[in-house]
């Protein structure tokens, strides 16, 4: 396994268009916040990282799902790992650390960045808004990891790019979120707070609140377990032609 993941960090490290993609949203949100900077308050550096934060899962996250889990499908390279003899339960293992690894490289610089980008244009960003900008971000990291699991397992029971891309973007933009809510709502409201953005919100809270964080991170683990379990599954039962 750890060959594997040495192998798959050297091909994401060398790959030219996560570096270009992510210099993109990079010059375009300094872009975005110029232009909007002559009407910047005290708080704007917090709210506009609650509004925005909101959209990483699928700007970063969606990429980083393409090229680390839907890359091998395209390439063929999944069926050669299996093929070679790499064990289905070390694939599915590796590309969740890997996912991982990358989104708290990319979370972590986000606020980082943004901070940096409201302090160049004039705004000061206290201590107490830093907390929360960082805490924001983690729950987007959160979100991002939970939905790449989940998705995982489209990966590996349907071996089809699209189709996985596509489930990933329907959690992330928070699509397959809102129709679980309406149903929730409408026949167990009670399970409306097991939902991943009602873990995440709770985690959030627990941060910046001193709330209970034991229960909802708990939770989160049972998310992730899941997702890493029915991918184990469907991906054993999953026939693949050599």
């Amino acid at each position: 396994m750890l060959k594997l993941m040495r192998g798959e960090i050297y091909r994401l490290l060398h790959k030219k268009s996560l570096y270009i993609y992510f210099a993109s949203l990079a010059a375009g949100y300094l872009i975005l916040a110029f232009i909007r900077s002559g009407g910047f308050k005290d708080e704007s550096a917090v709210n506009d990282a609650m509004s925005l934060f909101s959209l990483l899962p699928a700007l970063a996250g969606g990429f980083l799902f393409a090229a680390i889990y839907t890359d091998d499908l395209n390439s063929k390279n999944l069926i050669s790992l299996v093929g070679y003899g790499v064990n289905k339960t070390a694939i599915i293992i590796t590309k969740m650390i890997l996912m991982a690894i990358f989104s708290i490289v990319i979370f972590g610089l986000v606020p980082v960045y943004h901070c940096a980008v409201y302090t160049i244009l004039g705004r000061t960003v206290t201590a107490d808004m830093a907390a929360t900008i960082i805490a924001v971000s983690l729950k987007s990291l959160l979100t991002t990891i939970a939905y790449a699991v989940l998705s995982g397992t489209v990966v590996y029971g349907l071996q089809r790019a699209t189709f996985a891309i596509v489930s990933y973007l329907l959690l992330s933009f928070g699509v397959i979120g809102s129709l679980l809510s309406v149903a929730l709502n409408t026949f167990a409201p009670g399970l409306l707070m097991y939902l991943m953005s009602s873990i995440t919100d709770a985690i959030l809270l627990g941060l910046r609140s001193g709330g209970p964080l034991v229960l909802p991170v708990i939770e989160y683990i049972i998310y992730v377990i899941f997702g890493l379990s029915l991918s184990t599954i469907v991906f054993f039962r999953k026939e693949m032609e050599f």
